[in-house]
């Protein structure tokens, strides 16, 4: 973990990293995190899926909490599908199946914060 340090930026100054083979056409961008930043609580992440795109349908042992910033989605919670547009929040609990899916023809951008106890390299 990086010494905390104050920081400021646009988020398309942090680079897009590729999420996987089974999330085609989606990166994330850590925008504040322990490693880079040393925020020793909570990271910050800028999550980006194509047209046609998608996260993997997963589940973690810690909680994610979402804001659409752009475009239009599709998150599977719990069981059930949800339509999502710029403004929607999502509280994704502990254990809870989820998956992110475009469903419009532009960019879908959500940010995504986590704690920063969880293990960088599985998102």
């Amino acid at each position: 973990m990086a010494e905390p340090k104050a920081k400021v930026c646009h988020y398309t100054d942090v680079p897009a990293e590729p999420v996987g083979l089974r999330a085609p056409g989606a990166t994330m961008r850590w925008l504040i995190d322990d490693a880079r930043d040393g925020a020793p609580v909570y990271a910050l992440r800028m999550v980006e899926i194509g047209p046609g795109g998608n996260s993997p349908h997963h589940q973690h042992n810690y909680e994610h909490e979402n804001f659409v910033v752009e475009g239009k989605g599709r998150v599977f919670l719990a069981g059930e599908w949800h339509d999502l547009k710029p403004g929607d929040v999502v509280f994704v609990p502990p254990g809870v199946e989820h998956e992110y899916v475009n469903a419009g023809d532009t960019t879908f951008r959500f940010l995504c914060g986590i704690p920063v106890t969880k293990l960088r390299p599985s998102s």
